[in-house]
């Protein structure tokens, strides 16, 4: 598992301590043990209660999961329910629209025509030829740079 998890898994432990043992028997407790199993030793999560949760800086992963505890175990008004999943719905298809614009392939590929379309005009360029002196300069350069 890699260690990202396992933090994520020991803020999510950390968050449901701070909750206290009403909202943890809410949850089978299977996934709780498997939370405590895998959460990271040496990573100690700080949240504090006076301060929102999503001002805190918890990873994605762990606000995702906590969203994810909340709509099927914790949340028990149908109303809620049904606004929370609107909530998370919209969210998703902000993100999937975020993702398509960014990572579309007719906009890369157009991008890169446009960056590499060969110009029709013909510009002389003038060509200075070194002094004698500079030549042979550069000539010994390159045969010391060549031995060495």
């Amino acid at each position: 598992m890699s260690t990202y998890t396992k933090e994520t898994y020991s803020e999510v432990c950390e968050f449901l301590g701070l909750l206290g043992a009403y909202y943890i028997s809410k949850l089978p407790n299977k996934l709780v043990e498997l939370f405590e199993e895998n959460k990271s030793e040496e990573y100690v999560p700080h949240i504090k209660t006076n301060i929102p949760i999503k001002d805190q800086s918890l990873s994605e992963d762990t606000l995702a999961i906590i969203a994810v505890l909340n709509l099927q175990y914790w949340c028990e008004d149908e109303n809620e329910i049904k606004r929370l999943k609107e909530v998370y719905k919209k969210n998703e298809e902000e993100y999937q629209r975020t993702l398509q614009e960014k990572y579309n392939s007719d906009d890369i590929f157009k991008n890169k025509r446009k960056q590499y379309e060969p110009t029709n005009t013909t510009e002389m360029v003038e060509y200075k030829s070194l002094p004698f002196y500079k030549r042979w300069i550069n000539i010994i350069k390159r045969r010391l740079v060549k031995r060495y």
